[in-house]
């Protein structure tokens, strides 16, 4: 092999290994659920609903963005480093399992090149198709290994041809979990829209709760404890998993989900403990999009400080937003130290991520 040859097998990797080594003493945030997409992805994207004062051609452009507005309110309003990953629901809402494997590898290579630049402020998320649990497997270690990624974000239950939808908790996905335990990367579980099916079923008397106040945390937390029940954190108790929106509302009810579970074990619950002990050793939660100081205060005391993450939501959430809150709101409320502040900013996420590799 050639000395030419080898300097560009090696390029995509350099980057984001000089990424790891980031200032890490520095005072910003650091967000990891931010999304970005290309628009050959748009009609697969939930692009409907900008924030208030921003139109929906100037929201996809947000979403096309990664070094122009998007850096620059970064540096406006303290944003050390921003993880990004593709807007749901992404590769999730491809039934058809070649045309979602070939559109991933497409996906996660435009990141990786979009990002190369600029890895001391901008990370990645791997996206897979989840059709087959080995080929899921297969690229999340393409995009560690080659580009430096940080883990996957995946857009919930992937959708199929037949009609059907497929959730990660049933043991074919172990192949998977297993590739995540031994590439020691942290999985993201993010809401996604509806498909037809459940939206006729579940919203059709009020379809306005099929989204973001509601359809997302219900359907979402269902997998997750799914993901639970079904013994996954058991048979691979080192796998890390984040959900955003305050944990999607799962920390908030812990004392009646556990007590209504007891009741099943029984009748042979796959889970060999309850929902509570997952969260201290294999669940993290983010604050993305909810920024309810009170709910926070409740959620310290629930899962504790160690097991939560700030994080924005942008471009869905202004960033300025959410960091007026955790440098301003947040401080005011007094529920936290400025050592203990400075964890939820960024530093349980530089050890979940793995920055300080």
């Amino acid at each position: 092999m050639g000395l030419t040859l080898q300097i560009l097998l090696v390029l995509p990797v350099l980057p984001f290994i000089f990424a790891r080594k980031w200032n890490n003493t520095g005072k910003g945030t650091i967000a990891f659920e931010e999304a970005w997409t290309l628009p050959d992805l748009i009609n697969f994207t939930d692009h409907k609903s900008p924030p208030p004062g921003t139109t929906v051609e100037q929201f996809e452009a947000n979403l096309f963005d990664i070094h122009n507005q998007r850096l620059s309110q970064m540096d406006a309003t303290g944003v050390d480093f921003m993880v990004l990953s593709c807007a749901t629901p992404c590769i999730q809402a491809i039934p058809d399992p070649t045309t979602a494997e070939e559109m991933a590898r497409t996906v996660n290579n435009a990141l990786a090149a979009s990002i190369s630049n600029n890895t001391f402020r901008f990370g990645a998320f791997g996206t897979m198709a989840m059709h087959n649990p080995a080929v899921a497997a297969a690229e999340l270690e393409r995009t560690v290994k080659e580009f430096g990624f940080l883990g996957a974000l995946l857009n919930d239950y992937q959708q199929t041809p037949n009609g059907t939808v497929l959730f990660y908790d049933q043991p074919e996905y172990d192949v998977f979990w297993e590739k995540v335990v031994e590439l020691d990367v942290p999985v993201y579980l993010h809401p996604r829209s509806a498909v037809p099916e459940l939206v006729a079923l579940q919203f059709q008397q009020a379809i306005w709760l099929n989204g973001p106040s509601q359809g997302y945390a219900v359907t979402l937390s269902n997998h997750i404890l799914g993901i639970c029940t079904n013994g996954v954190f058991d048979r691979f108790p080192k796998v890390k998993l984040i959900v955003g929106h305050l944990g999607e509302r799962i920390p908030s009810d812990l004392a009646r989900i556990d007590e209504q579970l007891l009741k099943e074990i029984p009748n042979g619950l796959p889970m060999k403990r309850n929902i509570t002990s997952y969260w201290q050793t294999n669940l993290f939660e983010t604050t993305s999009g909810n920024f309810a100081t009170p709910l926070l205060k409740f959620h310290l005391e629930t899962i504790g400080l160690n097991r939560i993450m700030y994080s924005i939501d942008y471009p869905y959430i202004n960033i300025q937003e959410g960091q007026t809150w955790i440098d301003e709101l947040l401080p005011q409320a007094g529920i936290l130290s400025q050592a203990d502040l400075l964890k939820l900013k960024r530093e349980t996420a530089i050890e979940v991520l793995g920055l300080n590799k």
